[in-house]
Order: structure tokens, then C-alpha cells, then sequence
């Protein structure tokens, strides 16, 4: 049960969407695509080079914004977590679609089983399936 907002203010609206910049937006999405089955949903223009791709899997959405002014040697700053069916199936996948898997995945004392692994522009993200001996 959420609380009711502060005297004077509106309720904000609940969805949130990470959106991640690079400067590739077509091979980044190719591998999110690859690795989660996310379909294309929205692509920004519509023909000629892209700016945003809007990318589903199951009811969650990500974007993709193409910026040809990020430096691909900054340090990212955001962690993506996404649930996944089995964790250990998907491991290989991550190198064919041009990430790179940290090590081998670990089970958590909180119930998760968890991969670090890196999207192809470095973007750590932890694959995490739950376990359910805790």
C-alpha cells in the first residue's frame, strides 16, 4: 500500500524505464534482443539512422538512445538487474552477442542465484534467477 503524497503535491506516475545510451544503439538492442527475447516496440525515426529504440521483454521495457558523444571509457554508473528463467542457460550466450561474462555465477545468501556479466558497451549487469533453498 503506498502512502498518499505530501499536501500540495500530485501523485507521480509508477513506470519507470532505464534507458541506456551508446553509440550503437543497433548492436546494443540486437543484444538484449538476443539475450532476453525483447521485441522492438518503438523505433525513433522510423527509417534512417535510429536515436531511440524502445525494446519489451515479457511486461518490462528498456530503451536504447543512440549518442555519439558518449565515451565509451566512462565508468558506467548503473547497475541493470533483470530476473531470468535459469541463469546458467544463458551464460553462453552473453559472449556470442558481444558482452562478456565476469565469472561463473554464484548462489546468494538473500535466495538469487546471480551472473555478472557486461552488455557490449561494459554496462554491468547481474542475470538473476531465484533459488528457492534459502
Amino acid at each position: 500500500m503506498s502512502a498518499a503524497p505530501p499536501a500540495g503535491h500530485t501523485r507521480m506516475p509508477t513506470t519507470i524505464q532505464p534507458i541506456i545510451m551508446t553509440t550503437d544503439a543497433e548492436r546494443l538492442a540486437a543484444f538484449y534482443t538476443g539475450l532476453l527475447g525483447a521485441t522492438e516496440i518503438r523505433r525513433v525515426p522510423e527509417d534512417g539512422p535510429v536515436f531511440f529504440l524502445g525494446l519489451k521483454v515479457d511486461d518490462a521495457e528498456i530503451g536504447v538512445v543512440a549518442d555519439d558523444s558518449i565515451d565509451p571509457d566512462t565508468a558506467p554508473r548503473v547497475l541493470i538487474s533483470i530476473d531470468v528463467p535459469d541463469v546458467d542457460a544463458l551464460l553462453d550466450r552473453v559472449a556470442e552477442l558481444g558482452g562478456k561474462v565476469s565469472g561463473p555465477p554464484n548462489d546468494m545468501p538473500w535466495g538469487q542465484r546471480v551472473a555478472h556479466v557486461q552488455d557490449p558497451d561494459g554496462n554491468p549487469v547481474n542475470l538473476t534467477t531465484a533459488i528457492h533453498s534459502v
